[in-house]
């Protein structure tokens, strides 16, 4: 029989938490505080960029690196951020969402019996594309509640067949951020090494209380060995759209786009004018999410001060971690889903961004609420919580 002949690739994946958890609150009519998008729309002028595109015919296959208008303005944007030249044709390429950057940047680098250093919570497309690419994946766990990063513990991670380490910062699901110093020891070990680095950095815009995110763009020893992975989706609020862009030197841009080809090709052309478009026009915007977003988080937290819940520090993303270990004993899992079903909150587990051999020892009550709402939302949700 014709079933007989299929080989499972991913035969460990199953149904992400986060389509779970979405579906969940679908049907249970609650509010989703679970996957990361935003209630909100994108900008008017971004849209009206975009059908203008679309009316004035921009709608054949864009260069499979990216038209060249966009890949000019990410330069300045790289450049006025982070005092980082790069050249529009050899070291940026416009991809089809950050998953598929993060995809094609594994499949260049990792091959059979390589293995890749990832942390715990980490994003749940790192281990998939490493084990498709015939890697493994080392899982080094954060622990609750500062989720801050043991670089002994890396060092001895390290061998002969690590090739990769994957990082993300400002993080999810945790919401801390990489420190100067971490940066510093991140480089000493890679360079050391002679590994490469993949740095997820989706959310680089949205970071609060004044403090910096330590891009690797910021760091040009380090930079020489990296792939750099960005989202317009997070940064423009429109995540529907599925657009991103990789930045690295020209050497692994051009394994990165020998792959990116045959994926994608390219994506969507009037997205790209009317982003390149609203690059130009209104830069403020990008320096106006830090602020943007930290009134959201501090509206929720303030919210929630005198519930039962403990508030874990959020130093970045349109995310909070919340500890409700006064509230249940309830592992994370299930607590989502009573918290879903009988309270009408839909939030999103940590446990399943660890390492399977990790979860069957997971203690920690933590769970990840999505505070990119409105605060119409954000008060009904923690009018609910409060009540926990």
């Amino acid at each position: 029989m014709i079933k007989d002949r299929l080989h499972s690739k991913l035969k460990d994946v199953g149904t992400s938490i986060f389509t779970e958890m979405s579906a969940l609150s679908n049907q249970y009519g609650a509010l989703n505080l679970s996957q990361g998008f935003p209630e909100f729309d994108a900008p008017e002028q971004l849209k009206e960029n975009v059908l203008s595109a679309i009316k004035e015919g921009l709608n054949q296959y864009a260069p499979s690196t990216g038209l060249p208008i966009l890949n000019e303005q990410i330069a300045k944007l790289v450049e006025r951020k982070y005092q980082s030249s790069l050249n529009p044709a050899d070291n940026i390429t416009v991809t089809s969402g950050a998953t598929e950057a993060l995809f094609v940047a594994i499949q260049a680098i990792v091959k059979q019996g390589d293995e890749v250093i990832v942390f715990d919570p980490a994003y749940d497309s790192y281990e998939p594309a490493v084990n498709l690419a015939g890697g493994t994946c080392i899982h080094v766990p954060l622990s609750a509640p500062l989720y801050s990063v043991d670089w002994e513990v890396v060092g001895s991670k390290i061998n002969s067949r690590t090739c990769l380490i994957i990082i993300n910062s400002p993080h999810n699901p945790t919401g801390t951020l990489l420190s100067s110093e971490d940066m510093e020891i991140l480089q000493e070990l890679v360079i050391q090494n002679n590994l490469y680095l993949l740095s997820d950095e989706v959310y680089e815009f949205i970071t609060f209380d004044d403090r910096q995110h330590e891009s690797v763009h910021r760091y040009p020893e380090l930079f020489a060995r990296s792939f750099i992975v960005s989202s317009f989706g997070k940064t423009f609020h429109c995540t529907g759209w599925k657009l991103g862009y990789c930045c690295a030197p020209g050497e692994l841009t051009n394994e990165f786009r020998k792959i990116h080809q045959f994926v994608t090709f390219s994506s969507f052309t009037p997205a790209q004018a009317g982003v390149a478009k609203m690059l130009n026009q209104l830069p403020e915007h990008i320096d106006q999410l830090p602020l943007f977003y930290q009134q959201k988080r501090d509206f929720l937290a303030n919210a929630l001060r005198e519930s039962q819940l403990d508030i874990l520090t959020s130093e970045g993303t349109y995310f909070m971690l919340i500890d409700y270990s006064q509230v249940s004993d309830l592992q994370d899992v299930d607590f989502c889903h009573w918290l879903t079903k009988e309270k009408g909150i839909a939030a999103i587990p940590l446990s399943p961004f660890y390492a399977k051999s990790e979860r069957a020892n997971y203690q920690a009550k933590v769970v990840r609420l999505c505070f990119a709402k409105s605060e119409a939302t954000l008060a009904q949700a923690a009018e609910i919580l409060s009540q926990l």
